[in-house]
């Protein structure tokens, strides 16, 4: 076969796109090629913004991260939802805006502590499965997000994360493998990618974000849509506080199945007995020193 033939076509008939485009940046300038309807689709910027081409933009934001993932080999994660808010343990709180907030702030930093320890046990796990299996994947962000991401960075594994553009805070942390650092403009696809390959669901404390993104995960149990797996609160006294599941079964909005769908942990070690006995994992074998 024709080396050329080959480089330009990619064994098909046809040429590929990415050629095409260098072609066109070569063609004469004239007040024809010039004007926005002579450039190609998908290479124009101003109408994939169009309104009309929202569907398609749903697929693309879909698809990227879809692809990327099955390329890199990652079968399944485990999720962690948490706070931006909370501060490395020693850190000020950046987002306090009165002392009572600060104050409460700074006590739950010892959750950066635990989600950055779960990361890492989860991790070591990861690599027992050349890092195909439970992979940890975050919001992207800071706070608990970040210390998912670093746990895992930590133990040389790789680690996810689903970024949002946001008015403020979502630059990803500095721990997400650059190669799995994806960045969303809609929050829908953005919270499907954090549920397709689920096998495990930690929350830690957090705001609207983290209480949204888990009752999605718990809706899609509820109802079916999605298959039964383990989603651990992390901190029992934080979320018996905020969410009354008793009161909700009582009420008979929930069945009173409903409220095993979560187990309170209060350490990462313990939250990690839950996912072994649950997919019938060797626990100790995979129990690591804590980085520091």
């Amino acid at each position: 076969m024709d080396e050329n033939f080959k480089e330009n076509t990619g064994y098909t008939s046809l040429p590929r796109s990415s050629k095409t485009i260098r072609q066109v940046k070569n063609v004469p300038k004239t007040p024809q090629t010039e004007s926005a309807a002579y450039r190609l689709a998908f290479a124009d910027d101003d109408f994939m913004i169009r309104r009309e081409l929202r569907p398609v933009r749903l697929q693309l934001e879909l698809l990227k991260t879809e692809m990327s993932l099955a390329e890199y080999g990652i079968v399944s994660t485990v999720v962690l939802f948490g706070g931006a808010r909370i501060p490395e343990p020693g850190k000020a709180a950046w987002a306090a805006r009165n002392a009572k907030q600060r104050e409460r702030l700074e006590a739950n930093s010892r959750y950066y502590d635990e989600a950055r320890r779960f990361a890492q046990i989860c991790s070591e796990h990861s690599a027992q499965t050349n890092y195909r299996e439970y992979v940890i994947v975050t919001g992207g962000g800071p706070g608990v997000m970040e210390a998912g991401n670093r746990g895992a960075h930590e133990v040389g594994a790789p680690t996810i994360g689903l970024n949002i553009v946001l008015p403020h805070e979502q630059a990803p942390n500095a721990y997400v493998t650059p190669d799995l650092s994806f960045n969303f403009h809609y929050f829908a696809i953005r919270k499907m990618h954090f549920l397709m390959r689920a096998k495990a669901v930690a929350a830690f404390p957090g705001g609207f974000g983290t209480l949204d993104e888990l009752f999605e995960c718990l809706t899609l149990m509820q109802t079916g849509r999605m298959k039964q797996m383990p989603v651990l609160l992390f901190g029992k006294e934080f979320w018996q506080r905020i969410v009354n599941f008793e009161a909700l079964a009582e009420e008979g909005v929930i069945s009173p199945d409903d409220v095993h769908m979560v187990t309170f942990v209060d350490s990462a070690e313990e939250a990690w007995k839950v996912i072994a006995d649950y997919y019938s994992i060797s626990v100790d074998d995979q129990v690591v020193e804590r980085v520091t």
